[in-house]
């Protein structure tokens, strides 16, 4: 029986090095195929890579490469690393001339200023000072003190931002700014393995980082992989929503699992650039897109943007759709853009190759 992936997991706390499984993998009929999976914490959560190789050799092989390309991009992307290319560049703005930076990072900026432009900043990648604010507000369980917020927000912007194509170098504009790309850096890493899997001839492959998920080819004798969409609130019975994906991601952003209660009122981690506190409400926006950039950002925009302009953006983007669920006046609602797919109805499309990676010594 196929197996169904759930697109966000509670999994249990563990020692999590590399743990790689090869098995015959195909039905009856289908060329036989090796299914490989393994397990590595990375960036923080879990990383579970399944792929369908010709070989277990082949398939251990390249799911050590895997897993290596994604601690690659680790070291550049992460804002939590001092070390990170990210991290020495945000230690230091302000900028008096540009910064060159690696063809990975530039890749990335370029693709996260693209959406904040599409999404009149509701994703914004220099929100960085302001997620720290709210991370401390989530802990203390008390609201930012606003001299600390107007100084935060001071130091996030879309104008304090910019990018030199030609020079393919970057300037932060004010003091304190500190660039983040958590609503966007899972997503490229996702994209950049699932190429790099694609060139050690791996056509078959899902990536799933705790619930951000990339997929490449159907596997053998399948029309998709199947994802199980959870619901907003699982208390309430409602059975999980299957789906068939193939050369397509799909990633859910909300706060069914991260809201906090402050003075009454109910917010979510994820932070609006516009406002500098964490989105107010109860929702989660499940976005459907060619490639796991896109979706990452795009579910992180709509989430900040509400229901009806989230939708509204998601529908705008090509190949993208969505689900918004959201609570009002006690009541679950629901959204769902034209093009979101029906239970085991495929939703596919072709991934854009990612760009070949920036040469290393």
């Amino acid at each position: 029986m196929p197996q169904v992936y759930p697109i966000k997991t509670a999994l249990a706390a563990a020692c999590w090095l590399l743990v790689s499984v090869c098995l015959p993998g195909g039905d009856a009929g289908a060329e036989e195929t090796i299914r490989c999976t393994g397990t590595r914490r990375l960036m923080g959560v879990p990383w579970t890579i399944t792929l369908h190789a010709a070989s277990a050799t082949q398939g251990e092989e390249a799911l050590a490469a895997a897993f290596a390309e994604v601690h690659r991009l680790e070291t550049i992307l992460s804002d939590y690393d001092a070390a990170s290319e990210l991290s020495r560049l945000s230690a230091t703005a302000p900028h008096a001339q540009p910064q060159p930076v690696g063809a990975d990072l530039w890749q990335v900026l370029t693709r996260a200023v693209e959406i904040r432009d599409a999404t009149g900043a509701a994703f914004d990648p220099t929100v960085g000072p302001l997620t720290t604010l709210w991370r401390q507000a989530r802990r203390s369980g008390e609201m930012p003190r606003p001299e600390k917020l107007v100084h935060a927000r001071s130091a996030v912007g879309p104008d304090l931002l910019r990018l030199f194509p030609a020079m393919q170098a970057v300037t932060l504009v004010n003091p304190g700014m500190r660039l983040d790309l958590g609503g966007i850096g899972m997503g490229f890493t996702i994209d950049r393995t699932l190429e790099l899997l694609r060139r050690r001839g791996v056509e078959s492959a899902m990536i799933d980082a705790s619930g951000d998920i990339g997929v490449s080819a159907a596997p053998p004798d399948a029309m998709g992989w199947k994802i199980a969409v959870a619901p907003l609130d699982p208390a309430a019975g409602t059975a999980p929503e299957t789906l068939l994906l193939a050369n397509a991601a799909i990633t859910t952003s909300g706060d069914a699992h991260q809201g906090i209660e402050i003075d009454g009122r109910r917010y979510s981690h994820i932070v609006d650039p516009r406002t500098g506190l964490g989105v107010e409400g109860f929702s989660a926006v499940t976005v459907i897109a060619p490639d796991a950039t896109t979706a990452d950002a795009l579910a992180t925009a709509a989430s900040v943007l509400g229901p009806v302009p989230g939708m509204a953006c998601i529908a705008a983007t090509p190949g993208c759709s969505g689900r918004f669920v959201w609570r009002e006046d006690g009541e679950l609602c629901e959204s769902r853009s034209p093009g979101w797919p029906g239970p085991l109805a495929p939703a596919r499309g072709p991934l854009p190759a990612a760009p070949a990676p920036a040469s290393r010594d």
